[in-house]
């Protein structure tokens, strides 16, 4: 903790790299991923404050859109589009996913019940390995879902009928550091 804490301190003796942050943002990208620690979007991107608007889930998991009963994902989301006006969404899943690695394998959760519930919002399960400590098919699937699952949000429908977002799934090793990308059209995921 104690370089963490250190970082802070001299974090805010350079106010002038911070001040125009102050007038509002105005990130292009929502970047959806997962809250693990391994994951770093702004590293991954080489974004700078105010160019990415992030929403981390366990998982990156997008819950279905429901209107009776909001979350604050889909809160998240529709800020971004309709308030943010993101010309994108990157939904990016990553290497040794233990969210997803226990969604494949079909782990036992009980112990903790509140990500046995969260995790059910992942359906359907998965495909891929239950061997593969990569999940890579699992995650890169998993990923495709998620997209999916964006396109039944009322503003992300309407602003990609107007043309005016664009959904791209990624796939981050973290052993590696290397992103791969969706390619719908060989319905494969490649190098950026």
């Amino acid at each position: 903790m104690q370089p963490l804490i250190d970082n802070a301190r001299t974090f805010g003796q350079r106010p002038e790299e911070f001040a125009g942050l102050a007038a509002g943002q105005t990130p292009e990208v929502l970047f959806i991923t997962c809250s693990d620690s391994r994951v770093v979007p702004a590293l991954i991107t080489g974004a700078r404050p105010g160019q990415l608007f992030e929403l981390r889930t366990a998982g990156n998991i997008v819950p279905p859109h429901a209107s009776q009963h909001p979350t604050s994902e889909a809160a998240t989301i529709e800020y971004a589009v309709e308030v943010l006006g993101v010309r994108d969404i990157v939904v990016c899943g990553h290497s040794h996913c233990g969210a997803v690695g226990a969604l494949v394998r079909g782990d036992d959760l009980t112990a903790v019940p509140a990500v046995r519930d969260w995790l059910a919002h992942a359906t359907p399960r998965p495909a891929g390995a239950a061997e593969d400590p990569e999940v890579a098919e699992g995650v890169q699937s998993h990923v495709l879902t998620q997209l999916l699952r964006l396109r039944s949000y009322p503003c992300v429908e309407r602003r990609l009928a107007e043309g005016r977002l664009g959904l791209h799934g990624w796939y981050y090793e973290v052993h590696t550091g290397a992103v791969r990308t969706h390619r719908p059209d060989t319905d494969t995921f490649e190098s950026l």
